[in-house]
């Protein structure tokens, strides 16, 4: 049995007993009353028997609030708990105006004798007993599992105790002949119960009317802005449904981030939130903004990844205060020049608007080469030729050394290599690439080896480096 099943058993077996502490009370009552005389009593009585009919609609209410989401039920069936709490509430203010008509009644006709006799004080104190037992079993269970059906429940075993004293103190002033208490001690009970169940009612309207939970927004903005990339919050919701909060919020992040990264975000997100609140169900939406961090370079590359425009190369100077930018954007092969020249024009209008300033921007078009070619490997003898006129090149660019894992592959009569060197690891990047690109141009230039295209990846020298290895 999982931990849910188990609350939910919990959760039933704790509302059984309420049904059959609940006809106990009200059985014993209603004899003892009607024996006795005592309006007090009858009051209490019923009140217990609404209590025990309360009892039987939480017991089925918990039962079926148990049943997980279905096809017409998205949210589960939490509310029936609040829905069950809410007539609870009725009951009580129904028994209230019958205990204050009937007592006012007495007082007004001067129909008054009771008995104050053994059995009509044990049945009291026996009432407060079980009432006291009960109301703690149904409270703790109620915390444990969120339950609103017990915990009304319980307020009416409490609210029970204090009738109950009431009514005892009633009987003492019987004793001493002070006519009239009983009917006065039946109109406390009647007060007593009508303030804990507009409390009762007033939390159940609440929840039915999805009022969001004190301090739950609040506590989620602050678990929330303590996750680092979250640069703020906006419209944070929380409702209860049942024991669960159903919360939804928006992140606000910086627009750099990829789906990948974006999606961690969000499951960082939840998680927080499940560790501050375990019984939450959380929605999380995002909500992308240009960082002041954010450079001019890395506007232009989130601006082609938006509209569709493949970017790099992008170049950013400034002269006399006027910024001059330019990239190259990548279009399909197929494209004629209008096309193409269409594009860039568009793509550059786009980069104005980001940019919000006069700048001078061009663009060069580069044929896409994002596309899938079948090839075959060349023969041995000319992987052979190719690797020795490689290592023959490489001797004119002597900051790279030591060829290694050369593939060279065939396709529509051109061919690509591919060649891995070693370099300084302290080399800056700017200067590896460009000892790079010098070796391909110099080797698509051999004629003789219709190399169409070479990919040079530049290493550290092993000897030299300590790999790391990042998260």
């Amino acid at each position: 049995m999982n931990a849910q099943n188990s609350k939910n058993k919990n959760k039933e077996n704790v509302a059984a007993s309420s049904v059959l502490a609940g006809f106990v009370l009200t059985s014993g009552k209603f004899v003892i009353g009607l024996m006795t005389g005592s309006m007090g009593i009858l009051s209490e009585a019923a009140h217990s028997l609404l209590d025990m009919g309360a009892a039987i609609i939480t017991y089925f209410a918990v039962r079926v609030s148990g049943e997980p989401a279905d096809e017409e039920h998205h949210f589960g069936h939490g509310k029936i708990e609040a829905f069950s709490a809410l007539i609870e509430t009725i009951l009580l203010f129904l028994t209230s105006g019958w205990i204050i008509y009937e007592a006012l009644d007495r007082l007004l006709s001067g129909d008054i004798e009771v008995e104050a006799t053994w059995y009509a004080f044990a049945v009291v104190i026996v009432s407060i007993i079980i009432d006291w037992s009960r109301s703690r079993a149904l409270m703790r269970v109620a915390k444990e599992t969120g339950s609103q059906a017990l915990e009304a429940d319980a307020l009416h075993f409490r609210t029970d105790i204090w009738s109950s004293a009431v009514v005892f103190a009633g009987l003492i002033c019987v004793l001493y002949g002070i006519k009239g208490a009983d009917a006065i001690a039946a109109l406390f009970v009647a007060f007593i119960v009508m303030k804990v169940g507009y409390d009762m009612g007033k939390r159940t309207f609440d929840v039915l009317i999805d009022t969001a939970p004190e301090g739950i927004a609040e506590k989620t903005k602050e678990t929330l802005l303590k996750i680092p990339g979250v640069v703020g919050t906006e419209n944070i919701r929380a409702r209860m449904v049942g024991p669960n909060v159903y919360i939804d919020a928006l992140l606000v992040v910086g627009r750099k981030l990829n789906a990948e990264a974006l999606h961690e975000l969000i499951e960082k997100a939840k998680a927080a939130i499940h560790a501050e609140l375990p019984s939450s169900e959380i929605l999380i939406h995002t909500r992308s903004v240009q960082l002041s961090t954010e450079t001019i370079v890395e506007s232009i590359h989130i601006l082609g990844h938006k509209h569709g425009f493949p970017v790099h190369h992008v170049t950013v100077h400034t002269e006399e205060g006027k910024k001059f930018i330019s990239c190259d954007l990548e279009v399909a092969r197929t494209l004629s020049l209008k096309e193409a020249h269409d594009r860039a024009t568009h793509f550059e209008k786009l980069i104005a608007e980001e940019i919000g300033e006069e700048a001078e921007i061009s663009t060069h078009i580069d044929p896409s080469e994002d596309r899938s070619l079948e090839s075959t490997a060349v023969s041995n003898n000319e992987l052979n030729r190719i690797t020795r006129e490689i290592k023959t090149v490489m001797l004119q660019i002597p900051m790279l050394s030591e060829a290694h894992n050369i593939l060279a592959q065939r396709a529509e009569k051109k061919v690509t290599v591919s060649v891995h060197c070693y370099a300084d690891p302290e080399m800056p990047i700017e200067e590896a690439h460009e000892y790079a690109s010098r070796l391909e141009h110099l080797l698509t230039e051999k004629e003789e080896l219709h190399i169409e295209r070479a990919v040079i990846h530049v290493e550290p020298r092993k000897n030299e480096y300590r790999e790391v290895n990042y998260p």
